[in-house]
């Protein structure tokens, strides 16, 4: 039996149930919002401060190895996996589901152009929201194997002629999109074997990626050698997560990153004043910061967002600017409250994904 592309689905047959939150998403999600906090400390904390050349860092090979730009393809391809799980959920209940996404973008870009000008240039979401118009919103109506297509020569492109990581953000966000569409996503967390083996394979091309960069001396070179070790060690790492997410300390795991995963948006935005309040009260340069002076900096903003998250979600959906941003998307106001919410939906409300 053929398998139907989800988009082209008569209306008829669309099932309208709501669909559960994937947990492993939340547990990458707040995962890589934490490596993200640590890649960012520096450069959050160095806003308004005179440029000058900052001496090396102790332990900033290890920051190279493991940090930089590990994080954000994880993020990036989140991205397109709710990017296309919203469409998914929109088509099954709005008469316009493209539309809808169209104001989520625009909404997105909003609030990232607001980061930007006041807080710090360093914000990656206006970014977001332009790639998704110009490249994910689209790809909506191409069929998934154009895809997938898309998506492996916008990441191989920009790897052969050595461009840094903005360039990949298009290839991971419909790479994202092309999981979700061909259904890998909804199996995500019911093999251990599969995450293991591409694990293991993507380690193994890691060692020479790693190598390049370390022995890259600038230029295309090396934003080529960084961006390809990132995209290598990303994988590596959500394949880790996967795999544990298959043993007994799931529950740790759940307990230590789903709140955070949960509340990415919030709490992205407000790591920023959370960095710069602590900057203003360290003396000297952030230049200067040692690693174990970054990484305390970033444990208390990300102590500080566990627990907010924790206690918020107990009593709300979802975080304040994930429901202001779910508010924009459809166009009426949801539900915030957990008890209102589950009245609402049993006498007949509709139940709005994320």
């Amino acid at each position: 039996m053929r398998h139907q592309d989800p988009y082209s689905v008569p209306e008829a047959a669309r099932v309208t149930s709501r669909r559960p939150r994937i947990a492993a998403l939340d547990v990458i999600r707040g995962f890589a919002l934490c490596g993200i906090l640590v890649a960012n400390v520096q450069p959050i904390a160095h806003v308004g401060s005179v440029a000058v050349e900052p001496a090396p860092m102790p332990g900033e090979e290890w920051m190279g190895l493991l940090v930089e730009q590990r994080f954000f393809p994880i993020f990036s391809l989140l991205f397109g996996v709710g990017f296309s799980l919203l469409l998914n959920s929109a088509t099954d209940r709005a008469p316009h589901p493209r539309l809808l996404l169209l104001r989520r973008l625009l909404v997105l870009l909003a609030m990232g152009l607001v980061h930007h000008f006041l807080l710090w240039e360093g914000d990656i979401l206006a970014i977001y929201a332009v790639v998704g118009l110009v490249v994910l919103l689209p790809s909506t109506w191409l069929p998934r194997w154009a895809v997938a297509g898309l998506a492996a020569a916008l990441l191989v492109a920009p790897l052969i002629v050595g461009s840094g990581f903005l360039a990949l953000v298009p290839g991971l966000f419909l790479l994202g999109s092309a999981l979700t569409r061909y259904g890998v996503i909804a199996r995500i967390e019911r093999s251990t074997r599969g995450p293991a083996v591409l694990g293991l394979v993507l380690a193994v091309g890691a060692a020479p990626a790693l190598w390049w960069q370390t022995h890259s001396t600038g230029g295309s070179g090396f934003s080529g050698s960084l961006a390809l070790a990132g995209l290598l060690i990303a994988g590596v790492y959500v394949c880790a997560l996967l795999v544990l997410l298959r043993t007994p300390i799931r529950p740790a795991l759940q307990a230590v990153f789903a709140p955070l995963g949960q509340m990415a948006l919030t709490n992205y935005l407000t790591a920023t004043i959370l960095v710069l309040a602590i900057s203003r009260v360290l003396r000297g340069r952030s230049d200067d910061w040692s690693l174990t002076t970054v990484l305390l900096i970033a444990g208390a903003v990300l102590a500080v967002q566990w627990l907010w998250s924790a206690l918020w979600l107990r009593r709300y959906q979802q975080g304040p600017l994930e429901w202001l941003w779910r508010w924009a998307t459809w166009a009426r106001r949801p539900p915030l409250r957990r008890d209102i919410a589950v009245t609402f939906e049993r006498h007949g409300g509709p139940s709005l994904p994320s």
